[in-house]
């Protein structure tokens, strides 16, 4: 049983980490927006890693957005402050917590209302995702505070409900699925 888990792991892994590098590909995950800064929907299968198979998937689909980040700000950027995520602390590092604090979060109020933990789990990674690059970029003196705040006043409460969305989305056709129901029901599981 633990193979099969393992296996599992790796395969949801896999398939989240190549839908990250799609959205990076096709810059369908990367949304330009206002001033040079863009809007991400590149978090999402990170999230939906965290809560499908935990915080060691969700880190490793994390990794895969952040380098994806980094390659996309030293090839092709899409703006001025895409110089900035060449560093690897600001592209990467945040990238590798959103899995942890989305898998908090669905811990936190799995078995109670599953549906709002899969929604509160995409906004709690999608703010973990906003808050950590940006105070990040803060503290390496890429941008002012004023700016940062700016920015995710602008652009992750946009996000976050984005994220909420198509996380409950995924999680719940995904639950129902796999519990061979054919129809869009959470299921109770231990992870």
């Amino acid at each position: 049983m633990a193979q099969h888990s393992a296996l599992r792991k790796v395969i949801v892994t896999g398939a989240l980490g190549a839908i990250s590098v799609v959205l990076f590909l096709t810059n369908l995950g990367i949304i330009p927006w206002i001033v040079g800064v863009s809007l991400t929907v590149m978090h999402v299968p990170v999230i939906i890693g965290a809560v499908l198979e935990g915080p060691l998937v969700g880190t490793s689909v994390g990794l895969i957005f952040g380098l994806s980040t980094l390659i996309k700000a030293a090839t092709a950027p899409n703006g001025p402050g895409d110089v900035f995520f060449v560093n690897p602390l600001i592209s990467v590092l945040p990238r590798l917590l959103i899995g942890l604090f989305a898998w908090l979060a669905y811990k936190a109020f799995r078995g109670k209302i599953e549906p709002i933990a899969a929604a509160t789990a995409g906004i709690i990674g999608s703010l973990a995702n906003s808050i950590l690059v940006l105070g990040a970029l803060v503290l390496f003196g890429a941008i002012p505070f004023a700016t940062a705040a700016g920015v995710f006043a602008a652009n992750s409460i946009i996000e976050a409900a984005a994220a909420a969305v198509l996380t409950l989305g995924v999680v719940v056709v995904w639950k129902g699925i796999e519990n061979g129901k054919g129809k869009a029901k959470l299921a109770d599981e231990d992870k």
